[in-house]
């Protein structure tokens, strides 16, 4: 491998406080943000349960990528996959899933879940290719905590899911 393609190796490495404004903008960017998940509490609320399942990728000094994941000790879930656009199919989302699963496995994880919104057919297709499936369950939900929406992130387009 040449010199100038060395820079360009992601470095997978546990979140760190200071990356805080660069994974949520990174997140905004990816249409990852909905109203009704603050990023920024989304975030505490990982730290204060099993933090070391929250990994970046950096490139070049650069955040480029995230990944959560969590463990309940019946199932594993991943959420917040996110790769800069100018940096994806570089396999950086593979390496950080690669990880995740990796460390999932060294807890005892039997199997890891994650959702994908329906009309989201690139993200249905690059998780296939790591061999997840679609599993024949309904996905519910009940919140109990409305997160609201913070200003910093009030320029972002947001959808409903």
């Amino acid at each position: 491998m040449s010199s100038a393609n060395v820079s360009l190796i992601p470095i997978i490495r546990p979140f760190c406080v200071p990356d805080e404004r660069d994974v949520v903008a990174l997140w905004a960017r990816c249409g990852l943000v909905r109203p009704w998940n603050d990023p920024q509490k989304d975030i505490a609320r990982k730290l204060a349960i099993a933090p070391d399942l929250f990994l970046v990728a950096v490139v070049d000094g650069q955040l480029v990528g995230t990944v959560m994941a969590g463990y309940e000790g019946h199932r594993g879930w991943v959420n917040y996959l996110a790769v800069e656009l100018v940096h994806r199919r570089r396999g950086i989302g593979r390496l950080l899933m690669a990880e995740a699963e990796r460390l999932l496995r060294a807890v005892g994880c039997p199997k890891v879940n994650l959702q994908v919104r329906a009309e989201n057919a690139e993200v249905v297709a690059f998780y296939r290719r790591l061999d997840y499936v679609v599993d024949d369950v309904l996905s519910l939900g009940k919140r109990f905590v409305e997160d609201g929406r913070q200003s910093e992130i009030s320029d972002v387009n947001v959808m409903p899911s």
